[in-house]
């Protein structure tokens, strides 16, 4: 507390900052993770193009009896299941060969019907195509979650949260909230956060052939010193405040705590800055206003909370330690004998 009162930020190796009420609003937590889903999940798109691996049915009808297709109410028009080549194609009778990758399902009904319209097997054909198996508009979900493995979009899968839902959540339920979910697109890391933010807003749409790993990231912070239970806290909540930090632990020791020294000590950002400085935030809780500066500063994970003893509890420690020393030689001199204790 003294190094840090004393001596010029410049001779320090962080930067000391005073939380006041103008100085706590960089500090604020942040608001992002209010968003509603609709701004940010992105609608399902209307066209689904058929690719490779795919199994559509194929079903063909006349309007008129003796035709070469039978007629709506006689059985016969399935042409049964048929997978998309590798070079995207699919087999049709009268028509044989037909590329239908890149093509939606409509696109593929009318260019069939068209097909056989303009080679005469068919007289005015209704074609009818349906996904059997989705094996390219899909997205794959890996990690701690009940049921890993791919899902299609084509049932129904809007977002992220909505993927993990449809493989059973998390498998543990209660260390949700420790847990980091990563989404890649084409190759590259498009989101990463922790699940408890895409329940709370920052969910995101998929896209066929995206991957989607849950994983364990622990976000812990610490807190130490004059506080009734020192140790590490998990940070549920993205938006955590100072003020909800002390009391996740007790709150102050009315008996130990200098209100004056509440400490904060954030790392630089090491990662992306390797000449980043840290930072010592300073509160005093003497200030009535120190409440809702607390209120305002965000916690974040690896955090340092440290509140320093006041000086009369580091002079009753030195002045009982004292009191033992010379209790301790007196009863071994057999000439003294303690009365009283601190």
């Amino acid at each position: 507390m003294n190094d840090a009162s004393s001596r010029s930020t410049e001779a320090l190796p962080f930067d000391v900052i005073d939380l006041t009420p103008t100085t706590v609003v960089a500090y604020r937590p942040a608001a992002s993770a209010d968003l509603p889903v609709s701004e940010t999940v992105a609608p399902p798109s209307g066209r689904v193009a058929v690719a490779p691996g795919d199994v559509l049915k194929v079903r063909i009808f006349e309007p008129y009896d003796g035709s070469v297709f039978p007629t709506i109410q006689k059985p016969g028009a399935d042409l049964g299941n048929q997978r998309v080549t590798d070079s995207g194609t699919i087999d049709i009778p009268y028509l044989g060969t037909v590329a239908v990758a890149g093509l939606d399902l409509t696109g593929i009904e009318q260019k069939i019907a068209s097909q056989l319209t303009a080679n005469g097997k068919a007289q005015d054909p209704q074609v009818i195509i349906e996904y059997v198996a989705d094996r390219s508009n899909t997205i794959m979900v890996s990690g701690d979650v009940k049921q890993p493995g791919r899902l299609s979009i084509l049932e129904g899968t809007r977002s992220v949260v909505d993927a993990i839902n449809r493989v059973g959540g998390p498998t543990n339920e209660k260390a949700a909230a420790q847990l980091e979910v990563v989404v890649r697109r084409n190759g590259q890391v498009i989101l990463r956060t922790q699940y408890s933010d895409l329940l709370a807003g920052r969910d995101i749409g998929v896209q066929k052939g995206d991957e989607i790993v849950v994983r364990p990231n622990s976000r812990v912070f610490t807190v130490l010193g004059a506080v009734l239970k020192s140790g590490n806290v998990d940070l549920t909540k993205t938006n955590m405040t100072l003020l909800e930090a002390l009391g996740t632990v007790g709150g102050l020791s009315d008996e130990r705590a200098n209100k004056t020294g509440v400490f904060v000590f954030r790392m630089g950002d090491l990662e992306t800055n390797p000449a980043a400085r840290g930072r010592v935030f300073r509160l005093d809780l003497n200030q009535p206003v120190s409440i809702f500066v607390a209120q305002q500063f965000g916690i974040q994970a690896r955090d340092v909370v440290f509140v320093t003893n006041a000086p009369l509890y580091e002079y009753n420690k030195i002045l009982t330690a004292i009191y033992r020393t010379f209790s301790i030689v007196g009863i071994a001199k057999g000439s003294y004998t303690p009365t009283t204790t601190f």
